[in-house]
């Protein structure tokens, strides 16, 4: 099949590493998307290893390990814009170790003089941290540098391109509602801000506490501060009454934020999901599409694992032909 292009649907993190990844083995890839970075909404994601909000547990935590590796290998290249960072989840409650602890590195439980007042139990890992802005151009470089082609086009009927291609990839996000009819797939509003950076401070996730999600995620051109799990809401202005509980929630985890000045606002849609789809579906005798979507809120978590695993696919699809 390497003399015949492979389409994928979409742009964001997803969609690039599952086209650098066909290229890496010989495929022609055509990547094409309603939205390219930096607009997607990969591009505003705090973008931190955590497999949040995405199921069936067994089949992402396969796809979180894979992914956790490949990120470690791309430390080495500063102009990807991944580093390492110590993670601390705290809770108001005892806890057991959390489902995905076996995929990261140096996970341990958190030392009581670590927890902040309220809390009574947490672990600490290191994990990756992926700067969102530097990545997404590294993605599209990389992609590009070995031959892959990105055009701004909206598909809206896969009927009406599965007689170009052989094999379609679909990694439209949450846009595949619309394209497929996919009732199950909805959005999870998720706000958050952009601050000052602040030296000294490490990752913040704080799920399950009374105030709802709460974030911090220190980067190289601030900190972002979240978040909201807006589950249903399709709304993309920024709530100014959010920001200010968004702002003072993370407060309660590190008070050394209550100095830093705020430089933007933003919101994004993450594609929520009973089940992330990704399996093969025949369109044609001649076309088969690989859906690659609903990852809620761990599309970078899942993006290398999931990618290889889309490889794996379209090999076997074209061994049947």
């Amino acid at each position: 099949m390497n003399d015949q292009e492979v389409l994928i649907i979409g742009c964001g993190v997803s969609g690039l590493s599952c086209g650098i990844r066909l290229l890496q083995r010989g495929l022609r890839v055509r990547i094409v998307a309603r939205e390219l970075p930096p607009q997607t909404t990969s591009d505003v994601a705090a973008a931190i290893w955590y497999p949040y909000r995405a199921y069936p547990e067994e089949r992402v935590l396969a796809w979180s390990a894979a992914s956790f590796q490949e990120f470690l290998r791309l430390t080495a290249v500063p102009a990807a814009g991944i580093s390492l960072t110590t993670l601390m989840e705290p809770y108001q409650w005892p806890v057991a170790d959390p489902w995905w602890h076996t995929a990261v590195h140096h996970f341990r439980r958190a030392a009581a003089a670590e927890l902040p007042p309220g809390y009574v139990d947490g672990y600490v890992a290191e994990v990756p941290l992926i700067e969102t802005p530097l990545y997404m151009n590294y993605l599209m470089t990389w992609c590009q540098a070995l031959g892959g082609l990105i055009e701004q086009q909206e598909v809206a009927d896969l009927t009406a391109v599965a007689g170009q291609y052989p094999v379609i990839i679909n990694c439209a996000g949450l846009g595949a509602r619309e394209l497929l009819g996919d009732a199950t797939l909805y959005p999870i509003r998720g706000q958050i801000m952009r601050v000052t950076a602040v030296p000294g401070l490490h990752a913040w996730i704080d799920e399950h506490s009374d105030r709802g999600l709460t974030y911090i995620i220190p980067r190289r051109d601030g900190v972002i501060l979240g978040g909201t799990v807006q589950v249903g809401d399709w709304h993309m202005a920024v709530d100014r009454e959010t920001a200010v509980t968004i702002r003072q929630n993370c407060l309660q985890l590190e008070p050394r934020l209550g100095d830093a000045t705020i430089l933007e606002h933003c919101v994004g849609l993450r594609p929520g999901r009973p089940a992330v789809r990704l399996e093969a579906q025949p369109l044609s005798p001649a076309c088969t599409v690989i859906h690659n979507y609903g990852h809620g809120g761990a599309g970078f978590t899942l993006s290398w694992g999931c990618a290889d695993e889309v490889m794996v696919l379209v090999e076997a699809v074209s061994g049947k032909r």
